[in-house]
């Protein structure tokens, strides 16, 4: 398999934390977002695999293309069964859907950078766009903080789908200086995960273009 990826990029992020917690291999392909001319995924050659312009897109073994961080994982899900992101209960694995789906539907659009610069663009200034960022990133952490758990990762003892989708968010939270001091749980998580193999692995201090 093959990964389009750019390292800070969370949707990327989230691919690779699942493809390292079921222990598979792939070839990491870095799509760099503020290259000079607007960004490498904006060029033909990356548009012809991904119609959107977007990160992450994976190349399966079967040589075809997927795109959009959920359809991917959940392809993984299904494709590579042993090591499973949802629980055997029903009801836990809609709890642990509906996290995700908080993060990628309700989360990361907002501070998504198309988003941010449009911002930017309609006259908005830098404190203001971070404002915009702060309330959005707060007010969705809030929310998961009353969904998941009082131990372990967010729903038991062994990450699983809705941390997949929370620790990259955690990052983004901490890159644009949202404090995590009102969520314990959540940062109960986050150190959990800072010492896992799998979400060392996956981190954007650790891709192959992260800036030196």
């Amino acid at each position: 398999m093959q990964l389009f990826t750019y390292y800070r990029s969370t949707s990327s992020y989230r691919v690779r934390i699942a493809l390292a917690l079921k222990g598979l291999d792939y070839q990491s392909i870095p799509v760099n977002l503020i290259a000079p001319g607007g960004g490498e995924h904006h060029q033909p050659e990356y548009l012809a695999i991904n119609s959107q312009g977007r990160v992450p897109t994976l190349r399966t073994d079967q040589g075809g293309f997927l795109s959009q961080s959920p359809a991917i994982i959940e392809y993984l899900e299904e494709r590579y069964p042993r090591r499973p992101l949802l629980s055997a209960d029903l009801i836990t694995r809609a709890h642990e859907r509906a996290v995700a789906a908080l993060v990628a539907c309700d989360i990361h659009p907002l501070h998504n950078v198309s988003v941010l610069n449009q911002l930017r663009q309609s006259g908005q200034d830098e404190a203001q766009v971070m404002q915009w960022i702060s309330l959005w990133i707060s007010q969705g952490l809030a929310a998961i903080e009353n969904m998941i758990g009082d131990s372990g990762y967010c729903f038991g003892p062994e990450p699983g789908l809705a941390d997949v989708y929370v620790i990259p968010q955690v990052y983004a939270a901490e890159r644009f200086k949202v404090s995590l001091a009102t969520f314990p749980r959540i940062a109960r998580v986050a150190a959990l995960a800072h010492n896992h193999p799998a979400f060392l692995k996956a981190h954007p201090s650790q891709q192959p273009d992260t800036p030196v």
